[in-house]
């Protein structure tokens, strides 16, 4: 017996209402011109790591169980004395998600995670870079339900890029809201 495919709901969504909406607004003569998520990529900068080298380690960890998937701990690829940083030191670590595991990452990140944010006024809508990506900034990590604190004991930031295939901000901006993201007014 052949097993069906699992699909997240998010892209379901994407395929049964948002890109006839997006279709709609913006004419697009073609299904393939349609603006899609290509992937997000979740960056986590641990300065004090320069000082203990495990601090890059745990903060890989941890935002393996936030992304579901194994993350790479980033080395400094030349020396500053001022930060007493040398070359080849770990300095953070980053992921890449697509497809299905990109969509899940975005609906917890829309749904749970957003929300726990403290003071939490909407997402800026001028982060986009001209070329239809969103960037964000998370100031504590452990507002994902995967981190318990208590285990954790420390708190990072992170920073979360959302890349789409879609041609200008105007249509990335459409995209995400589309997505639920909570932009500010």
């Amino acid at each position: 017996m052949a097993e069906t495919a699992y699909t997240p709901r998010l892209r379901a969504d994407y395929d049964k209402r948002i890109r006839g909406a997006m279709t709609e607004q913006f004419g697009y003569a073609n299904s393939m011109q349609v603006p899609r998520l290509d992937k997000v990529v979740l960056n986590m900068g641990v300065g004090e790591a320069v000082n203990d080298r495990k601090k890059a380690e745990l903060a890989a960890a941890d935002l393996s169980l936030i992304a579901g998937q194994k993350a790479v701990v980033t080395y400094s690829r030349i020396a500053i004395s001022t930060f007493k940083l040398r070359e080849n030191q770990p300095i953070g670590c980053k992921v890449t998600l697509r497809k299905a595991k990109m969509y899940e990452f975005v609906d917890r990140l829309v749904t749970v995670a957003l929300p726990r944010v403290r003071d939490f006024r909407g997402l800026n809508p001028k982060s986009f870079d001209g070329r239809g990506n969103y960037s964000l900034g998370i100031k504590e990590h452990i507002i994902f339900p995967e981190i318990d604190f208590d285990k954790s004991g420390e708190s990072w930031g992170m920073d979360i890029t959302v890349c789409t295939t879609a041609s200008n901000d105007e249509e990335a901006r459409a995209l995400l809201t589309a997505f639920n993201f909570p932009f500010r007014q």
